[in-house]
């Protein structure tokens, strides 16, 4: 990451004191490290009641009567109510208090994640289906409060190493207000949204959220009906995807920061892989490829790592673009970003689930994944050709600048005529 944190507070210059501050950031004290404990075991929970649906419910909750695209709509709403109940909970959260919203939303999404298990006694149809939206978009609401009041405890927590925090946490903060005030005419939002290469990045984290979103309600259903596969084992599939992701995404995390010339490169050859892989996964008829369980787990394990090429580089590439067109090296633009960051992750994990259900029941799981994969390879081609214009202009420039500085010396070096 570009930013390794905040600057020093005010009134603390002077050699000794900034000595001080420096050695005491890099020892947590008790305080700091129980927040930072609670902190992930929250975003560690929370993402695993979200993630643990994938495997059975689309499977149970077929079975109660919901289609294809209901059960893409009940995964896709958690993420738009998150993002909804994060902008209003941020804006109110001075008011609420942080320690109060932290522990009532956990309070609330791990209660209404319990209520879920036992919707399975509920008569099939629409009161079975009511039921599930209803429970999700309280989850949601509950996560959604958590996440927004853990972003500004660990900002108290952490006041220097704040954006190294929130990266290793891959905490999202929807709103930037919680952590500092900035000055709107330099940091506005719409400033940074309408840079074309943020608008790019934007698109991209979109496509890549939808990526993940569309195998919620679509690969369970797929993998049962076609290899006849128990509960556990389509749980197995599942892991192909989220371990090699885990595995991958720190050595691409590592490589992003000693080696920022290769992000880009791993922003455009990511995506091109993801969309080759859900290309195969069905695989789309026009290959001509005869669909096989060890296939499709060789396609997930890929599309993880292609997944941690892809969205990692991302925030450091949108921060660093920032901070290139008069965004103050600071908090309040790491604020910017990530509140960027988390809006486009949320709408894409809104969109997948829902398209994903929508297509597979209209025109079955193959082509709806590879339609998916459609938009993965859009994002990346388009990426690549900004970043060859980017690069021919920035050698049209150097070369402007170097001819204009030899005849500046040319005139130095000549004579004056009078």
């Amino acid at each position: 990451m570009d930013e390794a944190g905040s600057p020093a507070p005010a009134g603390t210059g002077g050699a000794d004191p900034g000595r001080s501050t420096s050695k005491t950031s890099r020892r947590l004290s008790k305080e700091q490290v129980f927040v930072l404990v609670s902190a992930a075991s929250m975003n560690l929970g929370c993402m695993m009641t979200y993630s643990i649906l994938g495997p059975f419910f689309p499977k149970e909750a077929e079975k109660k009567g919901a289609s294809n695209t209901m059960i893409g709509m009940i995964f896709g709403c958690y993420a738009l109510f998150e993002l909804l109940a994060s902008l209003v909970f941020g804006k109110y959260l001075v008011h609420i208090g942080a320690k109060f919203m932290f522990i009532a939303g956990m309070f609330v999404s791990g209660g209404v994640t319990i209520l879920f298990g036992v919707l399975d006694q509920l008569p099939e149809g629409p009161i079975f289906i009511a039921m599930c939206f209803l429970v999700r978009i309280v989850d949601a609401i509950g996560f959604g409060a958590a996440i927004t009041a853990s972003s500004s405890i660990l900002a108290k927590a952490f006041p220097n190493n704040v954006a190294t925090i929130m990266e290793q946490l891959v905490f999202l903060i929807t709103d930037p207000n919680i952590i500092t005030e900035s000055d709107p005419g330099k940091q506005s939002f719409w400033k940074l949204v309408t840079l074309p290469k943020i608008g790019l990045i934007a698109f991209m984290i979109i496509s890549l959220s939808s990526c993940f979103g569309f195998l919620d309600p679509t690969l369970s259903l797929f993998v049962k009906e076609k290899f006849s596969l128990s509960t556990g084992y389509v749980g197995l599939v599942f892991l192909g995807l989220s371990l090699s992701y885990t595995i991958s995404s720190p050595l691409f995390g590592l490589l992003s920061d000693k080696r920022p010339n290769l992000r880009k490169w791993f922003l455009v050859f990511g995506n091109l892989i993801t969309a080759g892989c859900y290309m195969l996964l069905g695989p789309v008829p026009l290959l001509h490829i005869k669909s096989q369980l060890w296939l499709l787990v060789l396609v997930l394990v890929i599309n993880g790592v292609s997944a941690g090429m892809s969205i990692i580089p991302t925030f450091p590439e949108m921060l660093s673009c920032a901070y290139a067109n008069g965004f103050e090296d600071g908090i309040s633009t790491l604020g910017l970003v990530s509140g960027l960051f988390g809006a486009m992750w949320s709408v894409g994990a809104f969109m997948g689930p829902i398209l994903g259900g929508f297509l597979c029941e209209k025109i079955g799981f193959e082509w709806a994944a590879a339609i998916q994969g459609v938009w993965t390879l859009l994002s990346g081609v388009v990426m690549a050709l900004f970043y060859l214009w980017e690069d021919s202009a920035t050698r049209r420039r150097s070369k402007a600048q170097n001819i204009l500085g030899t005849e500046e010396e040319r005139a130095v070096l000549l004579p004056n005529d009078t």
